[in-house]
């Protein structure tokens, strides 16, 4: 009974064995090419990124947080009010730190301290971001940087961009092999490295309207989004 047992052990590994043999790797009898290309498409930004902040001072460290809060609380009741969803707003940085006065050979004092509180905030509507930020310096907002553009969904932008790249990778590949007298055989790897191009510095403007107040305006612009191929080929 022992042996019988043995002998259903190991029949019963045998597939898995097979299972997890290596493939056999084709050898390379031709010459090969190494190309690196290129591929680029280009998209209008369609979400804009801001931080927006307050800042305030005052002779002790309490009063200072406490003005800073309540000046807060009507920002991010301000982006809410247009239509800024919670999702879109979260809290960068929040700091405390003493003001100093300094003279000739003398230690330096605390004359006050300064309070900082900074949300970055996302813009899915740019044409209307502009407009939202006039809006938080009424209320209370008195540091802004920005914008950042970018797209929300790159996905497709940078599909477009990859088959753009492996176009140009076999064109220039073809152009070598007839130069060299051969002909492409195959493909041996593919390795990728995807990233935008530099943007242009975002702008924004500030544009007199009859009979209005001034607003100001972002521009989205136009972003390129960049995929590098690496590809090997086999000519012969």
């Amino acid at each position: 009974m022992k042996k019988q047992f043995g002998l259903g052990l190991a029949l019963a590994a045998a597939p898995v064995a097979a299972q997890t043999q290596a493939l056999p790797v084709q050898p390379i009898s031709g010459t090969v090419l190494d190309v690196t290309a290129q591929g680029e498409t280009r998209r209008t930004p369609d979400v804009a990124t801001i931080s927006a902040g307050v800042v305030t001072q005052a002779a002790d460290a309490a009063s200072a947080m406490r003005d800073n809060a309540a000046r807060m609380d009507r920002v991010i009741a301000a982006l809410k009010k247009a239509g800024v969803a919670d999702r879109d707003v979260r809290t960068a940085n929040i700091s405390l730190s003493p003001q100093y006065r300094y003279a000739n050979n003398e230690p330096p004092v605390i004359t006050g301290y300064q309070a900082s509180n900074t949300v970055t905030v996302r813009f899915r509507d740019i044409a209307r971001s502009g407009t939202i930020l006039d809006t938080l310096v009424a209320t209370g907002a008195n540091q802004i940087n920005g914008p950042d553009l970018m797209l929300d969904q790159p996905a497709t932008a940078l599909d477009e961009a990859r088959l753009d790249a492996m176009a140009k990778a076999r064109a220039r590949a073809e152009l070598y092999a007839k130069a060299a007298g051969l002909r492409i055989k195959r493909i041996l790897s593919i390795s990728e490295a995807s990233f935008d191009m530099p943007r242009p510095m975002p702008v924004m403007m500030r544009m007199d309207v009859a009979e209005a107040a001034p607003a100001s305006k972002i521009l989205p612009g136009e972003q390129a989004l960049q995929v590098s191929v690496s590809v090997r080929f086999e000519l012969e």
